[in-house]
């Protein structure tokens, strides 16, 4: 897996929406974060388009994309935000540029798409803030500082205190790739060309507004393609925006907790990534160690480059 460089003074980046439209002034206000940083930031073409809830037809954001993957001069390519429509551009998008010249690539929730596509083709990406993030929690929030310092080459190193009284988590250690992502974006593109599943790889899911039984139907796909036995951990983001389900058997977690413990693998909820103001960002497709005790779960990544 090639590791893109770490951003230097005066480098380039570009801010682009390959998914949903967005308020103009999320992405300004972030073009003035990056511009803080230090760096150069530039607005693509048609990241502030609208086109029902598009930021442009499926040829717009496919070229502002293509364009930013081949410009060797960029360095940072941030995705406004996620939505729906990455999908959309996976079996047009030519990888040969980026191939050639590696670059970050941030974003989440329905830039996972991108993030699994990329890492078919050999290239790590961050799965961090986007734009509505950066605008409102502003330049010293946790979660943008963090994603700054990952840019800049610094690795990962995580320590979650876990409750007292949590007992779903399952204890142990796992060493290998990272993957993984939005749970009902992975579910959309497993048994296609553009997500492979690392062998003993940790997989990380987060979710936003999917009832129980839709989240729980989805763990079983993935179980039913034989994922689970295939990694070493698996790491639960946030899962948002959703009411319990008094007709289902379990709670949201005991659910996923029964359709995986089976697999005697370190299983650590509430993990803080996903659509929430704590959303610390991970190098996708690099390796890492989880190790989940009783009171607390640690998380690296060390950067080699």
């Amino acid at each position: 897996m090639r590791l893109p460089d770490p951003l230097q003074f005066n480098d380039n980046a570009i801010i682009l929406s390959p998914s949903g439209n967005i308020d103009d002034y999320l992405v300004h206000n972030t073009a003035a974060i990056l511009k803080e940083w230090g760096l150069r930031p530039k607005i693509s073409k048609y990241a502030l388009g609208k086109s029902g809830r598009f930021s442009g037809t499926v040829e717009e954001r496919l070229q502002d994309l293509q364009e930013a993957f081949d410009d060797p001069t960029i360095k940072l390519i941030i995705c406004s935000r996620g939505g729906y429509g990455a999908v959309h551009l996976l079996e047009k998008l030519d990888f040969k540029g980026i191939r050639r010249n590696p670059k970050w690539v941030i974003g989440y929730s329905d830039i996972t798409a991108i993030h699994c596509a990329l890492q078919v083709h050999g290239i790590a990406s961050l799965h961090a803030p986007m734009a509505k993030h950066f605008s409102d929690e502003g330049v010293n929030d946790l979660s943008v500082r963090y994603t700054k310092s990952l840019l800049s080459g610094q690795s990962v190193d995580y320590e979650i205190p876990v409750a007292e009284n949590f007992t779903f988590n399952c204890q142990g250690r796992a060493i290998g790739k990272l993957f993984g992502g939005n749970l009902s974006v992975l579910c959309g593109i497993i048994g296609t060309p553009f997500l492979k599943i690392p062998n003993n790889g940790i997989l990380f899911l987060e979710e936003i507004g999917e009832a129980p039984y839709k989240v729980d139907r989805m763990i079983y796909q993935l179980k039913l393609a034989g994922v689970f036995k295939r990694i070493n951990g698996l790491i639960l983001g946030k899962f948002t925006d959703y009411e319990e389900d008094e007709k289902m058997y379990f709670s949201l977690k005991e659910s996923i907790l029964n359709a995986t413990k089976e697999y005697n693998i370190p299983i650590g909820f509430d993990f803080p990534v996903g659509h929430v103001k704590l959303n610390f960002p991970l190098i996708m497709g690099e390796d890492a160690e989880l190790l989940i005790q009783k009171d607390k779960i640690s998380f690296k990544q060390q950067v080699n480059l």
